[in-house]
Formats: C-alpha cells, sequence, structure tokens
C-alpha cells in the first residue's frame, strides 16, 4: 500500500519514532512524505521515502493530487493543533480529499497506531478491490 507520512515541525520527531516503533509494518509498504518529514524518516530507519516538497512549499498539494488519482491509500499526518500553520488551506484541502475519496487519515498518533494495527491484521484490503475496479 502507498502510505503518506506528514508531520508539522514539532511533531516530526514523534512520526520518525513512530515509524521506528512500526517499522517492521511500514517496511512492506511504499512511503511517500513531504520534504525534512521524509529526509528524517529515511535518515532514522533506513527505509526508501518518495519526497515532496515541504508542506508550505506544495508538499501537501502534490499528496492531495495522488489521493485525487486515487493513487494514495492511506495518510498519517500528524498535526500541531497549538500553532498556527501559514498553509492552513492546503491542510484543510487534503483532509477534505481524504474524506472525498475514503482514505484513512489519521492525525495523531492514536488514530496512528489503530490504523498501522489494521493495516497489519489485513483490514484495508479493501482498497486493493477499489484500485481494481477503477482500472
Amino acid at each position: 500500500m502507498k502510505i503518506a507520512l506528514i508531520a508539522h515541525d514539532k511533531k516530526k520527531s514523534d512520526l520518525v519514532q513512530f515509524v521506528m516503533a512500526y517499522l517492521p509494518i511500514f517496511e512492506d509498504h511504499q512511503l511517500y512524505a513531504t520534504g525534512t518529514t521524509g529526509l528524517r524518516i529515511q535518515e532514522a530507519s533506513g527505509l526508501a521515502v518518495h519526497r515532496f516538497q515541504s508542506g508550505p512549499l506544495g508538499g501537501d498539494q502534490e499528496i492531495g493530487a495522488l489521493i485525487a488519482k486515487n493513487d494514495m491509500d492511506m495518510v498519517i499526518f500528524f498535526r500541531d493543533p497549538l500553532t498556527a500553520q501559514p498553509h492552513e488551506p492546503d491542510i484543510t484541502a487534503l483532509i477534505r480529499l481524504c474524506d472525498v475519496y475514503s482514505i484513512p487519515l489519521a492525525t495523531n498518533m492514536g488514530t496512528a497506531e489503530i490504523l498501522v494495527r489494521g493495516l497489519e491484521r489485513g483490514d484495508l484490503n479493501w482498497r486493493n478491490v477499489i484500485k481494481s475496479s477503477n482500472e
């Protein structure tokens, strides 16, 4: 499955630790991330991560474009709700696209853990059915 990993500045370390905690699961999937987040995950884990621009420079929109093409299966986005983000409209648009296209989205560690455990059990295999029906 294709998994997008995004984190605001104050949440990047949390996301890196999260990926490390579930490394055996993430190893089996294609990972995508916004700029610095992707670099930090690569450096810490050794995993291959397709990196887009940073969020404020359009990385959120690049991931959103894949969602709109039904080419992303899950988004883990550790948001910082206590800090104003200059690209808030892009963040809102990304979350909206996840809702429009029924893409599982976690915006905090608790929900992310549930999604990753579900991924491990095969609970998200319905995504393969949806993708093959659109081909």
